[in-house]
Formats: C-alpha cells, sequence, structure tokens
C-alpha cells in the first residue's frame, strides 16, 4: 500500500506568522538578513553567503550576466541558466568576473571605419553611451580613440558618417595606464570631470574602463557581494547530461558556485554528477543539487556530496509539472519537511547543508515565511524576471507594460536536459508555460521595497537576524475565511485618480 502523507500538502498562503515580543533594538536597521549559500561544519562559517536571502532562478528568461551584476550589487547572486552553449554560458560568467572592482571589460566596440548606423545600433543593443574605437574592433584591440553621446547628434550628422571622422581620437584622451589602482583611477576621474576614463597597456591596447557611475553605484550599494578580488560573485547552473565538459568550462571562467538545474534532483543522475565533482575537485568547487521536498530527498543528496539542496516541484508561477504528471507537494510543507531533515543531518553529522525554497513566493510576506519555515535563501524566477534587468524584452500589450516569461519545461526553452530521465532527447510534452509578467521596472527599487517588508516583519516577531526568526517565531494555520479577512473588504474601493469631495 502506497505512504499516505499525515496532513494536506499546504502552500505559504495558508500560513500567518504571529507577532512576538519586540526590544526597542528590534528596528529594521538592525536587522541582518545575511545566510550560508554552501554547506559548512559545526562552528565554522560557510565558505560562501550571500547579504540577502536571494538568488535568481536558472532560467533562460531570468539569469543572464546583466542580472548577475545587479542582484549582486544589491547582495544577492545569479544562477547563469545552462540550456546555452557552453561558450556562451561562460562568456556571460567572464563578463560578471570582469566587472571587479570598478574595472569594466567593454563590450562595446566598433572599427574606425564603422559609420555611426553602427554606433547608434550598437547604442540601442547594449544600452552604453561609451564605445571604444579599436584597430580591429575588438575589446582588447590597440584602441585609436572613444565615441561618447557628446561626440555626435543623430538628428543633424549622416547615417554613413565614419567613426573615424568624429570619434575623440587617443591623442585628446586622458587615459590610466594598467595596472593603476581602482582608487588612483577615480582621482583622474574627479579631478579631470571625467564619466569614463580607458585603461591601457604598454602596447596601446584597450584593456578595461573605469567609468565614475560605477564609483557611485558603490557607494550606494553597501550589501554588494563581492569575492576576495573585490569581484562580484556569480553561480550558473549546469545539466546531468554534459557536466564532464560544461563544468571546467564554467569553473576556468570563474563561477563561483553551481547548480544542478534540474525538475527533480532524487536520482541517480545528479548522484553521478555529483561524485565527479567531488573525484575531480574535491570540495573546491561548489555545487548545490535538487530539487526535492521530503526528508528522505534532501539526504540522498546529502549524503551525496551536495553544497545545498534546492526545494520545490511544481510551485513556480509557470511551472505546470504537477498538472502534467501529479507529481510535486505544496511549497510549505516540502520546505517544512527537508527543513527537518536538514536539521537532524546536522545534529548526527555536525554538517550544515543550506536548503533552498524555490517556488511558490506569490507575496513579498511569502518570502519572510518561507525563511520562517526553514529556508537558507530563496529562488525566485517570476520576482526577477518582471525587472529592467531580466533578459526578455518589455512589449506593450493591451495598454501595459509587460516582460516576456516562459518556462524551461516549454517548448520555447526546449531544456529537455533539465527533465531528463535518461531517455532520447527532446521534451514528450510540456511542463512550463510561455507567458506575460507585468514590467516593475529596475530591480534595485523592488528589491530594497521587498527586503523593507522582510526586515519590517522580522521586527514584528522580534527577531533580527533569520536564525532568529527559524527558532523564535511562531506561525499558525489560516482558513478561507481568514484569508478574505486579511484582505480589503466590505469596502468599496476608489477608483484610481479618484478626488476626495
Amino acid at each position: 500500500m502506497a505512504y499516505y502523507f499525515d496532513e494536506p500538502s499546504r502552500t505559504f498562503n495558508e500560513y500567518l506568522l504571529v507577532p512576538g515580543y519586540s526590544s526597542k533594538d528590534c528596528r529594521p536597521e538592525n536587522v541582518d538578513l545575511s545566510a550560508p549559500l554552501v554547506k559548512c561544519r559545526s562552528g565554522k562559517k560557510s565558505p560562501i553567503r550571500v547579504n540577502i536571502p536571494m538568488v535568481s532562478a536558472i532560467m533562460q528568461a531570468v539569469s543572464d550576466d546583466r542580472m548577475a551584476i545587479a542582484l549582486a550589487q544589491e547582495g544577492g547572486l545569479s544562477f547563469i541558466f545552462a540550456s546555452q552553449g557552453i561558450e556562451s554560458q561562460a562568456t556571460m560568467i567572464r563578463r560578471v568576473k570582469d566587472h571587479k572592482a570598478g574595472f569594466v571589460k567593454s563590450d562595446s566596440n566598433v572599427r574606425p571605419d564603422h559609420t555611426l548606423a553602427d554606433i547608434i545600433k550598437l547604442k540601442k543593443e547594449m544600452g552604453h553611451s561609451t564605445v571604444a574605437v579599436t584597430e580591429d574592433g575588438t575589446p582588447g584591440g590597440r584602441i585609436v580613440g572613444i565615441v561618447t553621446s557628446r561626440d555626435y547628434r543623430q538628428s543633424r550628422m549622416p547615417a554613413d558618417l565614419k567613426v573615424s571622422e568624429f570619434m575623440t581620437p587617443l591623442a585628446d584622451l586622458i587615459y590610466g595606464e594598467d595596472g593603476i589602482s581602482l582608487s588612483e583611477a577615480n582621482d583622474i576621474l574627479w579631478d579631470r570631470k571625467l564619466n569614463a576614463l580607458p585603461i591601457i597597456d604598454k602596447q596601446g591596447r584597450l584593456t578595461h574602463f573605469v567609468f565614475r557611475k560605477d564609483y557611485d553605484s558603490h557607494k550606494q550599494n553597501p550589501f554588494e557581494l563581492l569575492d576576495r578580488q573585490k569581484r562580484y560573485l556569480v553561480g550558473a547552473g549546469v545539466n546531468t547530461r554534459d557536466y564532464s565538459e560544461r563544468i571546467p568550462a564554467l569553473v576556468d571562467a570563474g563561477a563561483d558556485v553551481l547548480c544542478i538545474d534540474s525538475s527533480e534532483g532524487f536520482t541517480e543522475w545528479q548522484k553521478d554528477t555529483l561524485s565527479w565533482v567531488r573525484a575531480r575537485y574535491g570540495n573546491k568547487v561548489k555545487i548545490g543539487a535538487g530539487n526535492v521536498v521530503d526528508r528522505d530527498g534532501f539526504l540522498f543528496l546529502a549524503e551525496a556530496g551536495a553544497d545545498f539542496v534546492k526545494v520545490g516541484i511544481g510551485g513556480g508561477s509557470i511551472c505546470i509539472t504537477r498538472e502534467q504528471k501529479g507529481i510535486g507537494r505544496g511549497q510549505a510543507s516540502a520546505v517544512r519537511d527537508v527543513a527537518a531533515a536538514r536539521n537532524e543531518y546536522f545534529g548526527q553529522t555536525g554538517e550544515y547543508v543550506p536548503i533552498c525554497s524555490d517556488g511558490g513566493i506569490v507575496y513579498d510576506y511569502h518570502m519572510t515565511v518561507a525563511l520562517a519555515m526553514g529556508a537558507d535563501f530563496l529562488m525566485l524566477g517570476r520576482y526577477f524576471a518582471r525587472f529592467d534587468e531580466s533578459p526578455t524584452a518589455r512589449l506593450n500589450v493591451g495598454g501595459n507594460y509587460v516582460k516576456e516569461y516562459w518556462g524551461e519545461g516549454s517548448n520555447r526553452a526546449r531544456n529537455w536536459q533539465r527533465y531528463d530521465m535518461g531517455g532520447e532527447s527532446g521534451l514528450s510534452f510540456e511542463e512550463g508555460v510561455d507567458s506575460y509578467v507585468p514590467y516593475a521596472g529596475p530591480l534595485k527599487d523592488n528589491v530594497e521595497q521587498s527586503l523593507g517588508k522582510i526586515r519590517s516583519t522580522m521586527c514584528n516577531c522580534g527577531v533580527l537576524n533569520i536564525r532568529e526568526l527559524q527558532s523564535k517565531t511562531k506561525l499558525t494555520l489560516v482558513s478561507a475565511t481568514s484569508i478574505v479577512e486579511g484582505g480589503a473588504h466590505d469596502v468599496m474601493l476608489k477608483e484610481p485618480g479618484q478626488v476626495n469631495r
């Protein structure tokens, strides 16, 4: 006879946090939201920690290098999507790592014989107003000048005008020599009132740019997630098919942590992948695994060597695995069960394996509920897909701005490796949908607001860090009626723009 769990499969929406005693120290500015990302021994600090408990999902529509930089600036981490070529993924990793300490590799480059039309096209594609002009048009070529928005007027210059005729030539450039410190470069920017400073080596080749805006950005982002070389931390997804080729390329590119991207992690395929990593790299390469939804799945992956375990099957907004296959579990029930297994494993082995809640977040307060139930950090897809920094197009649909968002199990993504069960390659049916999400603007503004809600809620619970939240907070199940009661009810809501009289 099949095994039956004692209680229904619960979601985060079925729980509320109960306030606790709040001292005068319980203020949002005192709340610490840092969390361990990878496993550690009892009494030791995790080798990789995030400054905010947010990571972006391993999805084409969510996590590329632009998202990774923006999220790292806020203290979180992105996992660059794996459903692409190995070199393409490695290139995205290198772009993030090359953003180190304000020294930026140029990704907007032209030759002197290119035209104004090429400049306009490049600016539209890349979003950068500073373009390097090198002899061969490569990022590391011999520099002959730069073009900024001050060098041309699109309305008064012909589109076929050669770049060499309106660029600022090398002879007129103020630049720094390769080996200059960031502090020295910033001093030149400020003293000479520049917006960009090219860094050039002894052979006259462009190595980096230093931008004034990056200096300002660093001061505005005190929680930046950086490695020892002051480069942004970045993760990458891998699969259980081509890991022996993909992982070395990603490690060489500088990926700080990897994660097996799969809809179901309780498999021999994941054990083989983890075993290969440990045999080749020992514990130097950090790799998470998943997804699982119960104690048995967690213990399997923890014992196989996973550095963290991802929790959740079918809870994503674009995931239809439960609908298609009848497989999964409510996210709240899954997180509670796996968190209990993690604590049990820690008590027995002295090894703490963090868990990541992946899916099931609809409202911001669900983030706090998930953390209170035991999640160390959260993986979010729909949440980040709405922002400027996601890789998808912003469209106007029915008078409203939206961003495209599709699941890795959709025909659009064709990420059959994520749903691989060892058979022939290809999707036999879809487990994800192709959709839109409401456009929400810049990542920074939205993340700050969400974190502000989490900090405020934690203060209401009388706690100042995630560990206290998990050990001291009380939660209560809510009825359908109390869910209705929790929103606006028994009133007539004003229409937007309606004025009181």
